[in-house]
């Protein structure tokens, strides 16, 4: 339990990591005219990743969820691909890139990197993520929970993003 908790952590850590990016990216194209899309359903985005941090060490916890190897590992190593294709792609749309959708008057879209064969590879890496960190430690509720819930934000979030980038 010990070592999933320093996980968590981890990506505790990463997602401020992230924040602070957003944050800076977002003042970047305010400055340009950039224009917020869909302020609506973000606050329930960041409520189902607080949640999904939150309730994955709860669900082991309180449940006694064991760490079964065979799905743990291979599990960890999707929560680790899925932070490399995340950073791949917060690296591809540089300051274009942030956890609102914030279009930029006369910025052309991305079609390099992960954007040539993925119109949204950043929401691959979250669905990713979403089912595989909690199945690290057999938290197979939270994953259901998770995935579902998401599936839901994502379809509003891909509708909003699609919309604000074809304008």
């Amino acid at each position: 339990m010990s070592a999933y908790l320093v996980l968590i952590g981890l990506v505790v850590l990463e997602r401020l990591a992230e924040l602070a990016v957003a944050r800076r990216n977002l003042a970047w194209a305010r400055s340009r005219g950039g224009v917020e899309y869909g302020r609506r359903h973000y606050p329930w985005i960041v409520v189902a990743h607080v949640a999904l941090l939150g309730a994955a060490p709860a669900e082991v916890w309180l449940l006694g969820r064991p760490f079964v190897p065979a799905l743990g590992w291979p599990m960890l190593a999707v929560v680790v691909l899925a932070q490399g294709l995340r950073w791949w792609c917060i690296g591809t749309l540089g300051r274009q890139w942030n956890t609102r959708v914030v279009v930029v008057p006369g910025m052309p879209l991305v079609d390099r990197g992960p954007y040539r064969w993925l119109r949204h590879p950043n929401y691959v890496a979250v669905v990713a993520e979403g089912l595989a960190l909690p199945l690290v430690h057999s938290a197979w509720l939270t994953a259901l929970a998770f995935v579902a819930a998401n599936a839901v934000l994502l379809t509003v979030r891909v509708r909003v993003e699609d919309a604000a980038l074809s304008r």
